[in-house]
């Protein structure tokens, strides 16, 4: 399967998925301010926070909505255990996505591997 099948595969299978997840009370959420509508947007994410930054892969680097949304206002909340953390996104394109995702949870960075092209390492640095 070449990569625009696949991102086009992938994102009409998590536009459904997502409807869910982002109703579950302790899923991870990445929520960012739409750059055309202005309207909050939240994502399902898998990451991990370490000390005062919560780290995530995105599979479809640049690609991604929340990355391009990011672009245009870095400003973003983290929901990490049903809790609201604030902060400033930043994307790493110097990072080394892959091994990035070895210190992330095993479940996700797996998927993100399997399914992903163009890998994007993004940090947030978190307000409190």
């Amino acid at each position: 399967m070449d990569s625009e099948t696949k991102y086009r595969v992938v994102t009409a299978f998590q536009r459904v998925l997502n409807r869910v997840t982002r109703r579950l009370p302790t899923h991870t959420l990445l929520e960012t301010t739409g750059r055309t509508s202005g309207l909050p947007r939240r994502t399902p994410v898998g990451g991990r926070r370490t000390g005062g930054s919560f780290w995530l892969v995105s599979e479809f680097g640049e690609r991604s909505q929340y990355v391009r949304n990011i672009k245009a206002d870095p400003r973003v909340r983290v929901r990490l255990r049903g809790r609201w953390h604030t902060g400033t996104a930043h994307l790493l394109p110097d990072d080394d996505p892959v091994a990035r995702l070895r210190g992330l949870p095993r479940m996700n960075s797996a998927a993100v591997r399997a399914v992903g092209s163009g890998l994007l390492t993004v940090r947030v640095d978190l307000d409190d």
